[in-house]
Formats: C-alpha cells, sequence, structure tokens
C-alpha cells in the first residue's frame, strides 16, 4: 500500500513538472539578458544574473497599460452586470413558482451546450445593427446574461435554508430586500468562485474582441499580446515575448493564488462536488 503510494505521488510529480515545464521556461526566459541569448535559453537552470529589463522594455514598447486598463473594463464590467443578472435569474429558479418554471430552466441551460464561436457571426450583426462595433460595450453585451452563473446561483440558493426568507418576511421584508440583505450575503462562496471564473474568461479572451475591436486604443491585452509577439518574433527576441507573456498572465495567477482556496470551498458549498 505504501509502495503504491509513493508510486502515485511521484507519477504526481512527473506529470506536474511536465505540464509546467513551458511555465518555467518562460519564467527563466523572461528574466534572462538580452546578451544571454541563444540555444542556451531553453534550459530550464538559469546561468546568468536575472533582470527586470526584459519586462520594463515590454510594458514600454508594447503599450501595455492601454492593454490593462480595457481588459479591466471589460472583463469587471461584464461581472458587474453578471452579478445582478444571475442573482435575480438564480432567485427567480431557486425561490419562485411559476408555471414552467424547471422547462425554462433547462432550455436556458441548453445555452452551456453551444460552442461559442457558433455565435460570433449572429452576435456580431447585432453588435453593428445596435451601433456598438468597435467599441468596448460592443465586447462586453453578449455575455451580460451567463447561464452557468445561473445555474450557479440557483444551486447556491437552494442551499440556503427557506427559515432566514421567512424571517426577514415576517419582519416586513420585501423580496428584494431579502435577497439584497439576507440571501446574497449568505451566498458569498458562489459568487466568488463565478467571479473568479469569470474574470479568467474574459481576461483571456481573445477571438471576439478580435472581431469587435478595430482600434488599436481599444484591445485588450490578448490581442495586444498578439501584436506584440509578432513584432517581436522576426528578432527572435524570446526574452521580451516571455516577459509580454507573463505581464498578461501575473494578474489571473495572483488573483487565482489569494482566492483559491475561497475558489474550491465555493462549489462544495454550492453543491457542485462530485
Amino acid at each position: 500500500m505504501r509502495r503504491a503510494s509513493l508510486v502515485g505521488a511521484g507519477l504526481m510529480v512527473v506529470t506536474a513538472f511536465l505540464w509546467s515545464t513551458p511555465f518555467l521556461w518562460t519564467l527563466v526566459a523572461s528574466f534572462r539578458p538580452e546578451m544571454a541569448g541563444g540555444i542556451g535559453m531553453a534550459s530550464l537552470v538559469p546561468d546568468y544574473v536575472p533582470t527586470f529589463d526584459n519586462f520594463k522594455l515590454a510594458f514600454e514598447s508594447g503599450d501595455f497599460a492601454v492593454y490593462y486598463l480595457n481588459t479591466a473594463i471589460v472583463a469587471f464590467g461584464i461581472l458587474a452586470v453578471q452579478i445582478v443578472t444571475i442573482s435575480l435569474a438564480g432567485y427567480a429558479f431557486a425561490r419562485l413558482s411559476f408555471p414552467g418554471r424547471d422547462t425554462i430552466f433547462y432550455v436556458f441551460l441548453l445555452q452551456l451546450m453551444l460552442v461559442p464561436p457558433i455565435l460570433i457571426v449572429p452576435n456580431l450583426r447585432t453588435i453593428v445593427d445596435l451601433g456598438l462595433y468597435g467599441s468596448l460595450l460592443g465586447v462586453m453585451a453578449p455575455y451580460f446574461a451567463s447561464a452557468f452563473g445561473t445555474f450557479l446561483m440557483r444551486q447556491t440558493f437552494r442551499q440556503i435554508p427557506r427559515d432566514f426568507e421567512e424571517a426577514a418576511t415576517i419582519d416586513g421584508a420585501q423580496w428584494w430586500q431579502t435577497l439584497w440583505h439576507v440571501l446574497l450575503p449568505m451566498a458569498k462562496p458562489g459568487l466568488i468562485a463565478f467571479s473568479l471564473v469569470s474574470l479568467m474568461a474574459h481576461w483571456n479572451e481573445f477571438l471576439w474582441p478580435l472581431m469587435v475591436l478595430n482600434d488599436p486604443s481599444t484591445h485588450t491585452l490578448t490581442i495586444g499580446l498578439a501584436s506584440f509577439a509578432l513584432s517581436t518574433e522576426g528578432g527572435r527576441e524570446w526574452g521580451l515575448l516571455a516577459a509580454g507573456t507573463l505581464l498578461v498572465m501575473f494578474p489571473l495567477l495572483a488573483l487565482f493564488a489569494v482566492f483559491q482556496r475561497q475558489f474550491v470551498d465555493s462549489f462544495l458549498f454550492s453543491g457542485l462536488k462530485g
């Protein structure tokens, strides 16, 4: 039994190393001085004095300040609206009784079965008709409603005993007061889980912003990184490219590192554990 555990642990370590090798290479290359370039850069063991010059040059030459601002507006703007829509929809499907509630809910969940690229053409036509083409709002609009978020909040609300709502109703609270002051504070784990998933998804979104945004001043990080990669690829400035990649990745890594425990606990609280 002990031998089997050691073998299993060894396999997990090997698998983790293989999966993390591209990230480790990127990390090593990003701190590598330009003069230390060459074929030896593929080594994961640095043989030089690390430097932040690549990060400084990448930030200055890639206009990452604008990319960060645009991406933050898109990701957090979408999340702000989604919190409202999924909370109201989740409450309706979890607590209100109306004809065809379950049928409507399951039809609503069919959205999860659609591959996002399928919706690009109809969404793009709608954005053009609304006059939102080329704007950050045009990138945000199709994501204001979320089937996954509605499902998650429905599950979260159903885990909360009705006694709290009944007590609030006896005290004279309206339904929206009960939702705001009672249910949402208790649904915080579910909101944290969805917030992390939403931010990561829209921070890394590439295809849809690429279709909508045509002005470099409105480009997000993923589009900016692609343009930056094309400009550095010709000179094989791998350290500079690696630094630019890490600039895009770092906020998400930091966010997940801080909230990883809440992220796991929130899904357990929401009743989504296997």
